[in-house]
């Protein structure tokens, strides 16, 4: 049986929803013990007693929710390019690219928020050519370009194994709250398109960075929600 949740969040996928259910169990056995017998009733009970634990609960089901690995219907194209995570379309610009080369290049961004699919997928079929780990700062990810170019990153430059055999870039970036990025992506590994390679936890920004050129058609706008593995951010015209 397919367990929902994701290989990459682990340890806290499980530790922090253990030491929720702990923080409930004690909250629990306090109120009982301390509080006199008049608030175990009426509106006492329910702003001392019930609020915290419903507050509580509902920290514990975003815990776990945030670690969930939903199934995805990848689609069946080469010549499309995938989101590379879930999120709300940012920025779509032309930018100068040095890893791509000196051509003129696409940059799309997607910001998660922490309600968000956290887990990253590749775009489409390629070849890992090679991981480069950036340290930076930790800006909010809500300030898009700027957190892009300082924040802490992870680049992961890939080159498609099916027409063109063209390179792009995939960018991971932290966070104000996610702190963590996870890329099992190796260099010379092949992947297929839609399939997991990583997360960022906790909130973040993905960029994809494609080299433009006529034969290239982008399929989303600003504002646009993505899934990752699902939606086609971008075409390959004239291409098999």
């Amino acid at each position: 049986m397919r367990i929902p949740i994701t290989k990459y969040g682990l340890p806290q996928a499980a530790a922090y929803p253990a030491v929720l259910l702990v923080l409930m169990l004690v909250y629990a056995l306090f109120f009982w013990q301390v509080f006199p017998e008049t608030m175990h009733s009426g509106a006492g009970f329910w702003l001392a007693g019930i609020l915290p634990q419903a507050v509580l609960l509902c920290v514990l089901i975003w815990a776990v929710s945030f670690f969930r690995d939903p199934k995805r219907t990848i689609p069946d194209d080469p010549a499309l390019l995938l989101a590379p995570a879930d999120g709300t379309i940012s920025d779509i610009e032309q930018v100068h690219e040095p890893a791509l080369g000196p051509d003129p290049a696409v940059r799309i961004g997607i910001f998660l928020s922490i309600f968000n699919v956290h887990i990253n997928r590749m775009p489409c079929a390629v070849r890992v050519k090679s991981v480069t780990y950036k340290p930076g700062k930790f800006l909010n990810a809500l300030e898009g370009v700027q957190a892009g170019k300082v924040n802490e990153s992870n680049n992961l430059l890939l080159e498609r194994i099916q027409p063109p055999f063209e390179p792009l870039l995939l960018r991971q970036i932290s966070g104000a709250i996610a702190r963590r990025i996870v890329c099992e992506a190796a260099e010379n590994q092949t992947f297929t398109a839609g399939q997991p390679f990583g997360m960022i936890k906790f909130g973040s920004r993905t960029e994809l960075y494609i080299p433009a050129g006529p034969n290239l058609t982008i399929l989303v706008k600003v504002g646009d929600k993505v899934k990752a593995g699902e939606t086609p951010l971008a075409r390959y015209e004239n291409e098999p």
